[in-house]
């Protein structure tokens, strides 16, 4: 199907009438997304608001929306009766438990299809890097050129989900990247990359620092509890980059959840699947991407194991190790 078809199908399921919620988990890629997203609906419908299921707490990503002035509401601002249709953008409804409690109209994403995953319009297109790029594309077939502030949006979702184009990205990817390249805001997007390094975050990298343990290919670090799994993000991004490096596997308790972080560079293994099979048969909700994934684990569900209970990091240590998860 080319683009063109997939937007006039994507405008088949929305009329003037409507007003659309766009829900993301707020990544540089989720929020590029929904921007172009909104930007595709402008005069199509009624009106669009874009609502966040977490905070942002990654520096550069507040730059991000501080500088390029992105109008994000938290989710509990939402009020459903004011909303016709929903929509979900780089994620899909099993990834979070913000996203479950809603009927989509709309999903579009690169992550591999949920057996979970509704919808009246659906694009799910997992052998793209971003989603951005599928936007984009989007925004072509519609003959709309993006202002320099959603050109960098999108260039910068593009440029962090697939490492500049070194992870995970694919010729469409590499098309979009360099046309949006002549687009974007130079300043403003030198100003967001260099946000990322602040007091608090060379505190974080001193304890990682102190915690690695190397496996091989792999590196393992334990961080604790931590004020959020952005915290764990930039530590697994940083150490996966290390050379004889593969897997890094950076984890932390954050409220009462187990949140592990997965990176893996190279060509034979698939992050998103090590995820789920090491951590969902402990009660984790895991997946993701071949280069990127994420597995969260309520803290009581490993009540059941008493080397959990002992001593988490060992635990943790273990499965990576084993490659397998325990028997309960």
């Amino acid at each position: 199907m080319s683009a063109k078809e997939r937007y006039l199908q994507l405008l088949s399921v929305v009329s003037q009438e409507d007003s659309v919620a766009i829900l993301i988990n707020p990544d540089p890629d989720a929020i590029g997304s929904a921007c172009a997203l909104s930007r595709l609906l402008w005069r199509k419908v009624k009106k669009t608001k874009i609502f966040r299921v977490s905070p942002i707490s990654r520096p550069d990503n507040q730059a991000l929306v501080r500088l390029l002035k992105v109008d994000l509401k938290p989710l509990r601002e939402l009020k459903v009766e004011n909303y016709t249709k929903f929509a979900l953008v780089d994620n899909q409804p099993p990834h979070h438990e913000g996203f479950k409690r809603f009927n989509y109209t709309i999903i579009i994403d690169h992550h591999p299809l949920g057996s979970e995953t509704r919808a009246q319009f659906m694009d799910i297109r997992p052998e793209y890097g971003a989603t951005c790029t599928i936007l984009y594309e989007y925004l072509k077939a519609a003959k709309l050129k993006p202002s320099a502030r959603l050109a960098t949006l999108l260039f910068y979702g593009i440029k962090t989900d697939t490492k500049d184009l070194i992870v995970g990205g694919t010729q469409r990817d590499i098309n979009a990247f360099k046309e949006l390249a002549s687009l974007v805001d130079r300043v403003l997007l030198k100003n967001i990359e260099s946000s990322e390094m602040t007091k608090e975050t060379l505190a974080t990298f001193k304890k990682a620092f102190e915690n690695m343990r190397f496996l091989g290919d792999k590196i393992f670090i334990f961080m604790g509890h931590v004020e959020n799994a952005d915290q764990l993000v930039i530590i697994a991004d940083f150490f996966v980059k290390v050379a004889d490096i593969n897997w890094a596997f950076v984890s932390g308790i954050v409220g009462h959840k187990l949140v592990v972080i997965l990176r893996y560079f190279g060509n034979r293994g698939d992050a998103g699947k090590k995820a789920k099979g090491l951590f969902e048969p402990l009660g984790a909700s895991a997946g993701g991407h071949k280069s990127a994934a994420r597995a969260e684990i309520n803290l009581k569900a490993l009540e059941r194991y008493e080397g959990a209970q002992k001593n988490l990091e060992n635990f943790l240590l273990g499965v990576v190790k084993k490659g397998t998860p325990p028997k309960g």
